[in-house]
């Protein structure tokens, strides 16, 4: 992974050359710039990291240079450096936009704390923008399945490979994971995207109902909600469709564990050898931010609302929680958030820092282990952690990696 930029404006080369150790040495990117000329070629609305500028500069000063960013992109954070005199000139600064300002000389921790939540906005913001862009493409799998993490694209790029077959389709995943909409996302992605897309709850469908929904759903996609519900005599039946053929798609969902004890084995194995499966956010936390920020745009949207600011210390709040719901707890989240009632972020943020921490930790170890399936070798080389201190932190959250292999 590539440290991250920072962009370091300061005319004393001096200073510079000490501020650009200190920023390599917490594994961060420095771009030394000796004046406004020098860095402006850098400020660009795709600029992935934050900037660090000097307020006092001969010619162009920090002032300059925080209006300037702002013209480019808004939202790319400013950190600036004031000496002991320049503290209400700081102010001002914030007034105008900065992020926020540092005087002179500032501890390496205070600094490093300061670029780390810039950083950390910064990323958000990207994210954000990437997902939007992604929305307004004529993919369906990029415009409805959300997030972008390795698992998130790599559940997009198996619904758009499976979406081009005819075969029988099984999609799994925790409650609330979106199971039902993945399926309808194939049907939107395949050749049948213009026939209809017909939804049934196994639990309790008899072969007549089974038959209708099959009539109805011709030329489209018929999908079996929990199909480890659905009575043994109806499952017998539909192989035997399945075996005949059929004029729609069959696809089935399940939230329970599917196996050839489950349901029909014959059944079970046409279903298992195409699967698409539905990590839960405790696998993905960090695609908790930008699917937050699209629920509370449709949230918004649909109450008629201004969509409220969401800070990065909120995100952080959400990404703290475990989510047992999924989506949809994320979902109904959002719209409490929008009505102005986000009771569960404000109770992780009443936490404390050191509890919210620790509740991102675990879900970040968590979610390389299920990433590597339970591999902890590789999930402590995913991230960046020596073998000890990565089972270290494994034993202080109780996790077993044996309970992520699949």
């Amino acid at each position: 992974m590539t440290a991250p930029p920072v962009l370091l404006v300061d005319d004393d080369a001096a200073v510079r050359e000490a501020l650009a150790q200190t920023l390599e040495l917490a594994d961060l990117r420095p771009i030394p710039a000796g004046s406004f000329v020098a860095a402006k070629d850098h400020i660009t609305r795709d600029f992935e990291g934050v900037i660090l500028s000097d307020m006092r500069m001969p010619g162009r000063d920090g002032f300059h240079l925080l209006a300037y960013s702002r013209e480019i992109d808004a939202d790319l954070p400013v950190v600036l450096l004031t000496g002991e005199g320049d503290i209400p000139m700081a102010v001002s600064a914030m007034d105008r936009g900065a992020f926020d300002f540092l005087e002179k000389p500032c501890a390496p921790d205070d600094l490093l704390a300061v670029l780390g939540r810039a950083l950390a906005a910064r990323k958000s913001v990207l994210s954000a923008r990437a997902e939007h862009a992604r929305s307004e493409t004529g993919d369906p799998a990029a415009r409805l399945i959300f997030g972008t993490s390795d698992r998130a694209e790599a559940i997009r790029a198996r619904v758009r490979l499976l979406a081009r077959t005819e075969a029988e389709v099984l999609i799994s995943g925790p409650p609330g994971s979106g199971v039902s909409k993945v399926a309808e996302v194939i049907h939107l992605c395949s050749p049948r995207a213009r026939g209809p897309f017909e939804k049934r709850a196994a639990d309790g469908l008899d072969r007549g109902a089974l038959d209708a929904a099959l009539q109805l759903a011709g030329g489209g996609t018929l999908y079996l909600d929990e199909i480890t519900r659905m009575p043994a005599d109806t499952q017998f039946a539909l192989v035997g469709l399945l075996e005949s053929g059929t004029a729609a798609r069959v696809m089935a969902g399940s939230t329970a564990d599917l196996d050839a004890a489950a349901i029909n084995a014959d059944l079970y194995y046409r279903l298992h050898g195409l699967e698409v499966r539905i990590p839960s956010l405790a696998e993905r936390p960090e695609d908790i931010p930008v699917m937050f920020r699209r629920y509370v745009a449709q949230a918004s949207e649909q109450a008629g609302l201004t969509p409220p600011e969401i800070t990065p210390e909120y995100l952080a709040a959400l990404m703290a929680q475990d989510w047992p719901g999924n989506a949809r707890s994320l979902m109904s989240a959002a719209m409490r958030f929008v009505l102005g009632m986000p009771e569960e972020a404000t109770q992780a943020a009443g936490l404390g820092l050191a509890e919210q921490m620790a509740r991102v930790e675990r879900s970040l170890l968590a979610a390389a282990l299920g990433r590597y399936n339970g591999r902890a070798a590789e999930a402590a080389r995913a991230l960046k952690l020596p073998r000890k201190t990565f089972y270290d932190k494994l034993a202080k959250h109780g996790i077993r990696p044996d309970s992520f292999r699949r």
